[in-house]
């Protein structure tokens, strides 16, 4: 049993890129479902496949480089809100990651979303993580 699955999902990610990877798979969760869209919409990764096999289910991740250097799209990808110290941020003390270049995934009372999104909707929530 995980204790932290955000951390797990971060962790393989991050694991993934420093291995030059193409696809990471990714045990399933509607939490971890809609991180990967977020980091889908804002062009971290390529692309992504939710796959229902057995009860949980995988999500494959296909992660993006550049075509020519190689260089992966994601740079850092750091967990804020930990179990052990929840990290929360009102609409008024959201963070700005690399002053606006990367993006804070925030889980709020209308669903997961960027900092900036959540700005735009007033809402304020859980810090999941740091993404540039």
């Amino acid at each position: 049993m995980n204790t932290d699955p955000i951390a797990d999902y971060l962790t393989r990610v991050r694991n993934a890129i420093k291995a030059n990877h193409r696809v990471v798979e990714i045990p399933a969760s509607n939490l971890k479902k809609e991180i990967t869209k977020v980091l889908f919409e804002k062009g971290y990764i390529a692309n992504y496949k939710f796959e229902e096999n057995g009860p949980q289910g995988t999500i494959k991740v296909a992660l993006k480089y550049h075509p020519i250097t190689k260089v992966p799209a994601i740079r850092s990808i750091n967990r804020i809100s930990k179990p052990g110290l929840r990290k929360y941020a009102g609409m008024d003390t959201m963070p700005r990651v690399l002053n606006g270049l990367g993006i804070a995934i925030l889980s709020t009372s209308k669903g997961v979303m960027t900092d900036k999104e959540a700005r735009q909707q007033n809402v304020g929530g859980e810090v999941l993580c740091y993404v540039y």
